[in-house]
């Protein structure tokens, strides 16, 4: 598939954040289970059920998806809480 549905697909995991300049990106990894990155994203980054699974679906498939959008003074502790439960995070 194009670039263009990559970016509606992980814009559904997105909808009702509001968008910033910054973007929390959460990378796969072969460690972690998908009920333990579910569990991070509600906890952590404050997702929803729904998103937090369509989220771990997205960086599994792909290899990364955003999480969250917003300003790097929000998305850095988020980050930081991630990288704390050793899942690889990171802000663009």
């Amino acid at each position: 598939m194009g670039k263009y549905f990559e970016q509606t697909e992980e814009r559904t995991c997105l909808a009702g954040l509001e968008e910033g300049g910054n973007e929390l990106i959460v990378f796969n990894d072969d460690v972690h289970t998908f009920d333990y990155v579910i569990d991070c994203l509600q906890t952590i980054c404050k997702l929803n059920k729904e998103q937090a699974v369509s989220c771990t679906n997205i960086i599994h498939y792909k290899g990364l998806c955003v999480v969250r959008h917003g300003s790097y003074d929000v998305l850095k502790p988020m980050c930081i809480a991630l990288e704390n439960k050793e899942l690889k995070a990171e802000i663009r």
